[in-house]
């Protein structure tokens, strides 16, 4: 064989040669993109709870409204197969709005409301590590922080004040995949089912002095990244 020959041989080698790009213990990942939280907001009835009408069934449901933020991860890889990550992004916002309930002055926008849902995961990536498109799967828990919540002007004008809505625990699941750039940055994206459940009450000396009605909001979103990431 001569030079020529054997030379174009070895890069036609090298650029078929799978390269080394995936995940090893002692990794470190972040990441960064558009996160969106679609809830599913499946809840009960809205119900008075408290004052003179207490235990009256007003009907309806709750729905709430899609946002995106900034998400970010954070990934630590004990091997090359599993990792431990840690979800996080910028605040969410939410209207939050009640139809076809009993009373029309209550249907409409409720208020909005704002959380932080941190989520830890075991993710497990079943590829070998020579592979630059790394798919992967992941289950953990998380807790979703509401604050912030508010009436709407509309409602306040309709007697509505002091909304407030719990914090949840819940597990969560997921799926996503990393194809690496580089040997170090890399694009990613990942969908997740998140297990959020919520009481909100709020209240109406409109309808009689100390009134206060509950609903139970089974928020149970979708979320979805896109985004880029860089491994340390």
């Amino acid at each position: 064989m001569n030079k020529s020959l054997l030379s174009a041989s070895l890069v036609a080698l090298a650029l078929v040669a799978p390269v080394a790009h995936a995940h090893e213990a002692g990794d470190i990942l972040i990441r960064a993109g558009a996160i969106t939280v679609n809830p599913k907001a499946d809840s009960g009835s809205v119900k008075v709870d408290q004052g003179p009408l207490a235990g009256t069934n007003l009907g309806g449901k709750a729905t709430m409204s899609s946002d995106t933020q900034l998400g970010l991860n954070f990934a630590y890889m004990f091997t090359s197969h599993w990792g431990i990550e840690l979800l996080a992004a910028t605040p969410f916002e939410h209207d939050v709005k009640l139809k076809n309930t009993a009373l029309g002055a209550a249907n409409g926008k409720l208020g909005t409301l704002k959380h932080l849902p941190p989520t830890l995961s075991v993710v497990y990536y079943p590829l070998d590590s020579k592979s630059a498109f790394q798919p992967y799967v992941g289950a953990g828990i998380n807790y979703t922080w509401i604050y912030d919540e508010h009436v709407g002007s509309r409602a306040e004008q309709a007697g509505f004040s002091n909304f407030k809505a719990e914090n949840s625990w819940g597990w969560a699941a997921q799926i996503g995949a990393d194809y690496m750039i580089t040997d170090k940055w890399m694009i990613n994206g990942q969908i997740r089912y998140i297990d959020i459940s919520t009481k909100a009450t709020v209240d109406n000396n409109a309808l009689a002095a100390g009134t206060r009605a509950k609903v139970n909001v089974d928020v149970d979103p979708m979320v979805y990244m896109v985004g880029i990431g860089y491994k340390f």
